[in-house]
């Protein structure tokens, strides 16, 4: 039977083991990101992080304790820009795909795509079932890991997880608001359907 002692001891230690598993898994993620974003930015194309890495970019600006790892990276692109981000994609390594209705760029020779880039298009729903469709690109210039990447207003981030709605936007939402980054100026802008989704994550969650 373990003392309090070693019952410390251990737990410390898999806490270590746990940040260490974050701290890579994010420097692999953001990794990939400044590759496909510098490609994208060589050749003038518009784009911009939307996504769970959005929301870990500006949360981790306003409060790091309150950050939570992402698993994907997501990039808004204009639908006619698709066959430039391929090629450009294609000069960095990597290789464009079309899985399950989603359109994706993979880095390197990875098999799976754990280190994908999910393309979404500007003024498009996402799915069918959604209420609006992704936002313009309108970029604000933010830094990650030493480097600039062009990232979704928080505004249009609010807006895009509250229309998606699935149990991890909720908990995105939930991350924004924790470190006020969802201001009453963003809440006006709602419409009224989004604006009780943001209501009904404040109340339950």
């Amino acid at each position: 039977m373990l003392t309090f002692e070693q019952f410390l001891t251990d737990a410390a230690n898999r806490g270590e083991a746990v940040n260490t598993l974050f701290e890579e898994r994010l420097f692999e993620l953001v990794g990939v990101l400044h590759k496909i974003s510098n490609a994208l930015t060589a050749e003038l194309i518009p784009h911009e992080v939307i996504g769970g890495l959005a929301v870990l970019i500006y949360v981790e600006e306003a409060n790091p304790e309150q950050t939570a790892l992402t698993r994907d990276v997501d990039l808004l692109v204009n639908r006619s820009d698709l066959e430039r981000v391929k090629s450009a994609a294609a000069k960095h390594g990597f290789r464009f795909r079309h899985a399950a209705g989603v359109d994706m760029l993979i880095f390197g020779d990875a098999g799976s795509s754990r280190n994908a880039v999910h393309l979404i298009f500007s003024g498009e729903k996402v799915r069918p079932s959604y209420v609006a469709p992704a936002p313009p690109i309108q970029p604000e210039r933010k830094k990650i890991h030493g480097a600039e990447v062009m990232v979704i207003p928080v505004a249009d981030l609010v807006r895009m997880k509250l229309t998606s709605y699935r149990d991890k936007d909720r908990v995105h939402v939930r991350s924004m608001d924790t470190v006020g980054l969802i201001s009453g100026a963003i809440e006006a802008k709602l419409t009224p359907e989004l604006l009780l989704r943001l209501q009904h994550i404040r109340e339950t969650e």
